[in-house]
């Protein structure tokens, strides 16, 4: 198979995923990186690396190069794509590929510039760095050229990026450093409150995922789960029901529907009648969280529907950009 002259990359704060036009998502996989602490060499990047959280000895570290969605470690995230790049293209690749990257919409431009820098170090013979929140509506199938207004709630792993979209660009938009690692936070801090159990990331993001919702329910749901006892050091067994979850997130939900309304308050007029009749998409991982929809619809009195396969807009959009680079010219902020 030929390498391909285009790579899109969604470099997410858990999760970042490659779309290559023509195949598809070809990679989909934690971002995690496992780094050697005696020679400081990277062991394994992805899921591979994921696995090892919690489980290392001493001289490795699994940790996560982006932290609410900012770039914390560049050389690791360097490492990251070069990765990406090198399992898409092959080690021996007859010419460098075009590579999009999607960032924050607050980022600032020294850290777009170390996003570029990143990308052309790790192989790519152009970089182009476009905000999330532009790729999320691309992939969902927002036609963000048109003259009216479209808005996208793209809820992450470390940010939430709300953005209103016209004409191909930002009119207004809002950041906040709130999203699926800050709602499993509060969910093992809960357990922790009032259980007096210690227990992983991985435990609290399953726990979200089964039986976490928005909005209290009157159907009780129980999860079985086991961590360690604070007062023994041993290992304890409790059962936690839904509705606690539902208290336990309530903090960040509020500050993602904070983040959405205002953004709404910033838009003209003339953009929140667009906005009203059409509703706003809401995409990435947090936007799967039962009844999140319908929250966010309750709060703000705008209705909200989720994008069809939420976690792959961004990377999608990726894709759909780099096959029309002319069409989508005017959103693409970046390029070296």
């Amino acid at each position: 198979m030929l390498s391909p002259r285009k790579i899109g990359i969604d470099l997410g704060t858990a999760n970042s995923l490659v779309h290559v036009p023509g195949r598809g998502i070809v990679i989909n996989e934690p971002s995690v990186v496992a780094v050697s602490v005696l020679d400081n060499t990277i062991l394994a990047v992805g899921k591979a690396a994921k696995e090892m959280i919690g489980m290392t000895p001493d001289s490795i570290i699994a940790h996560r190069p982006l932290k609410d969605g900012v770039i914390a470690d560049y050389r690791v995230t360097e490492a990251m794509i070069r990765y990406f790049i090198n399992q898409v293209s092959g080690r021996f690749r007859l010419f460098k590929p075009e590579v999009m990257v999607s960032v924050p919409a607050g980022i600032t431009s020294t850290e777009r510039r170390a996003v570029i820098q990143s990308s052309m170090n790790a192989g790519a013979k152009a970089a182009y760095v476009v905000k999330e929140p532009v790729l999320a509506a691309i992939g969902a199938g927002v036609p963000i050229n048109s003259p009216s207004g479209n808005m996208v709630v793209d809820i992450g792993g470390g940010t939430t990026e709300v953005a209103v979209i016209s004409l191909g660009g930002i009119v207004s938009s809002y950041s906040t450093r709130v999203g699926g690692d800050k709602i499993d936070l509060a969910i093992a801090n809960y357990i922790k409150t009032k259980y007096n159990l210690a227990i992983g990331e991985r435990t609290a993001e399953d726990i979200k995922i089964s039986i976490g919702n928005a909005i209290a329910q009157k159907d009780e749901e129980v999860y079985e789960l086991r961590g360690r006892d604070f007062g023994t050091g041993l290992p304890k067994n409790i059962s936690i029901k839904n509705n606690e979850i539902t208290d336990a997130i309530n903090e960040q939900l509020k500050d993602i529907v904070y983040t959405v309304k205002n953004v709404l308050r910033e838009t003209p007029p003339e953009l929140s009648a667009d906005i009203m009749d059409k509703g706003m998409i809401l995409s990435g991982g947090g936007a799967l969280l039962r009844n999140i929809d319908e929250l966010i619809a309750e709060a703000t009195g705008v209705p909200a529907y989720i994008a069809k396969d939420p976690l792959l807009c961004v990377a999608i959009g990726t894709g759909v950009a780099l096959e029309n680079l002319n069409t989508y010219k005017r959103s693409i902020l970046s390029k070296k």
